[in-house]
This record gives C-alpha cells, structure tokens and sequence, in this order.
C-alpha cells in the first residue's frame, strides 16, 4: 500500500517523499487512517517499526489553522524528544507547522524564548514541561492531541505522576494516542482513565528476538566481566557494540576499563549533559566510537543503524528490558548478535529472560579464557513461557464522561 492511500494530504505526501520513503509499516497503515479518523489509539509495536511517522503524521493533517500549543508529545527521554521533534520538522516543512522539543539539562530560558515565539506541536519531557507550565510559559489549555510515546519506558522511570499532572492540565475532548512496546497491567489501568473508546492495534516485530537475533549467554563470575568484554571485542574484532550496564557508575567503570585497553569507547547516561550525550552518540554513530556503554534509561534514546553486538555486561532486572535492549541490533527485523554476561547471582534473571521469550539462550565459553567461580546453567534445562499482558481494548464501566469531540466530515468510523 503506498503512503496515498493512507488519506494524507498532498503536503504531507510530499514531505513522506522527499524523506525517502515509499512504503508505510505496518503500524503506520493500521493507526494514520485512524488517528486521521479522530480515534483514540492505543498503538502496542517496538522501536523500529515506524510509530513516530504513525502518529506525527495525522497529527499535523489534523492541526489545521490556530494558536498555541495545539499537539503535545509526551515522551521520557531527551534523545527521543529530539528525535521526534527533527522528524516533526522535516513534516511540517510544506505545512507551515511550527515544532519545537522541549527537555531537562540545558538551559531553561532558550526553550522559553521560543514557546513565546509560538509553537503548534510541542514535543517534551515531563519535568522540564511541568516546569515551563508553572513558570507560565507554556499554556496547554489548546491542546487537541495528545500523545504518550514509550508509556511503559515512562512508567518504568517513575513519570506516571508527573504524566498524571500533564493530563490534568489539558482539556476535555481531545484525542489521546499512546504507544508501548509493552502493556503492563500498570500501564493499562491508567489508559481505562485516559483513553475514550480506543481502537487498539498491536504489530508484532517482523521477526521474533529469537528468530532475528544470535543469543547467547557466557557464564562468569561478576570480577572478571570486564576481563572478558575486553578479550570478546579484541578476539572478535568487534567495531560497533553496545554495552549495556545496570548502573551509571558501572558504566563509567567500564568505559574506563576499555580505555586502558586501548579500545575507544564512551560511557552514555543521564548523568551526562545534552551536548555531551549527543557528541557521544555521534561518535559511535559515525564509526569513531568501536563501544557504547549505557544504561537503560538512555536506551530509547539510542537510534544507531548498524550495531553488530549488544553485550549485557548486567542482565536487566526487569525481563522486557531484555528485549527492548537486544533490539538496538535487530532494527526491523535485520539480524544482530547478543551476548549475555550472567554471575551466578543473576541465574534468576536469566530464568526471568528465558521464559519471557520461550527459549533457552546457548551458554557459550571464550576459549583459553581462564574462569574463576561461576555456575553454568544446565544444559537441559526448560524455558517457562510467561503469559504476556495485552490490553484488550474497549470502555470501563465508571469511566468518567466526556464532551464529544469534532470529527473531520470524512471520518469513518470503525
């Protein structure tokens, strides 16, 4: 299906092509006709199929002509803010939309400057949001569209109160698009509050971390990790490999390690300031950088084609984590390859990890690598399949009324 078809005006169809691109996803064909429509969504895919163009682009068919703040985006981190906003633009080129993405760690008063100027798609953070609301700067009483972008990445960093906040501070009747790679059943009772009449769509990656990617696990005792990072990437010849701990401190201890060894690489968090974080990540993207090291936080925020190897130096604690973090080498469905350090501390995680996805990951040694304690994981052991919790669309009972809103003459509805 070509992207003419979706009912995106000739402006819009004109910045899709100057883009370069010809065919919509999956995500895009299933959510633009309906947000295009007026309906609420709520839109279930992973980072990679396309969601940002599946929402910006009806968003700003829909935004027509008016003032003030008119679509708001709300989404955890500062690289995915700027992302969405530098997509956003390239869009709004031929519309004559004016974007802007707004976040913590740079200066306050540039971001107001240009809020004053006037701003119809406002993409942002929630903190620095709320600190621009508060200050008056920013009204969000003309707010039409709202979109919650990566909810289960913001519910896991503790924004839903400040989500909460946000949500209160806009009107009745709007159209409300939320996007996750997961649903929780946390992140589903907020959207029975939020959500009116959702029409729900779920695309599954082109292919399954198991099927796309090469994993496996290397057993090792937590002091000798960083010893056996070193010799992988050095034995392997690895060039592009993203290295995932579980705290910043550790990252910067890694990124240090690998330095004495005379391997260049760049520790990435949210320690770090905007300039800073960007300079790193476009070190690794332009090939300077042969290792990332990151925490989790920061991971959506990572948008590097490309990477051969991702290594979890530390198994997450959560288990979707996992699967968010293997797919920075699996864009799309291309193949990648990941490697799992596992201590003996962590062999519940890895139980964790391995009935999330329904498969044991192989245990793999370095040859001549000499180990010191650690438990290797029975070759015969069975991976438990979780069950997976998917919203499963429609209205609660008790939900609070609201005024119906203006709909295009042309929508249909489903």
């Amino acid at each position: 299906m070509p992207f003419s078809r979706l009912g995106l005006e000739s402006r819009l169809l004109k910045a899709v092509s100057a883009a370069g691109y010809q065919q919509p996803t999956e995500i895009q064909e299933q959510a633009v006709p309906k947000a295009l429509a007026g309906r609420d969504i709520v839109g279930c895919a992973q980072t990679g199929t396309g969601k940002t163009a599946a929402f910006i682009l009806p968003i700003l068919q829909r935004l027509g002509k008016g003032r003030g703040v008119r679509a708001l985006v709300v989404t955890p981190t500062r690289e995915l803010a700027l992302q969405i906003e530098e997509f956003a633009r390239d869009c709004a080129r031929f519309t004559g939309h004016r974007t802007l993405a707004v976040f913590g760690g740079v200066g306050y008063q540039p971001q107001a400057k240009k809020l004053r100027r006037g701003v119809d798609l406002l993409v942002a953070t929630p903190g620095r949001l709320l600190d621009l609301h508060r200050h008056g700067d920013v009204r969000l009483d003309a707010v039409e569209t709202l979109v919650l972008d990566e909810a289960d990445r913001m519910l896991d960093m503790g924004f839903w109160p400040d989500v909460r906040r946000i949500i209160g501070l806009l009107p009745d009747g709007r159209q409300n698009l939320l996007f996750s790679a997961t649903m929780s059943a946390k992140v589903l009772g907020v959207i029975r509050s939020t959500l009116d009449r959702p029409v729900r769509i779920e695309v599954q990656p082109s292919a399954t971390p198991v099927e796309a990617i090469d994993q496996s696990v290397y057993p090792v005792s937590a002091m000798q990790k960083s010893e056996l990072l070193v010799e992988l990437i050095k034995r392997q010849g690895l060039e592009r490999v993203l290295v995932f701990t579980r705290t910043k401190h550790r990252a910067d201890r890694v990124a240090r390690v690998l330095k004495r060894q005379g391997i260049k690489g760049s520790a990435i968090h949210s320690n770090f300031s905007q300039s800073r974080r960007q300079k790193a990540l476009e070190a690794f993207r332009r090939g300077k950088c042969r290792v990332l090291v990151a925490t989790d936080i920061v991971a959506r925020g990572i948008d590097v084609e490309d990477i051969s190897h991702v290594i979890n130096y530390d198994l997450p604690q959560d288990a979707e984590v996992y699967v968010h973090r293997i797919g920075r080498t699996a864009r799309a469905g291309s193949s990648g390859t990941a490697i799992s350090f596992m201590s003996p501390e962590e062999a519940g995680l890895l139980r964790a990890i391995e009935g999330l996805i329904g498969s044991t990951l192989d245990c793999r040694d370095l040859e001549d690598f000499t180990y010191a304690h650690r438990v290797v994981p029975s070759p015969e052991r069975e991976a438990k399949k979780t069950r997976r919790l998917v919203y499963n669309g429609g209205a609660r009972a008790g939900r609070r009324r609201r005024r119906p809103r203006r709909r295009p003459a042309a929508a249909v509805r489903a």
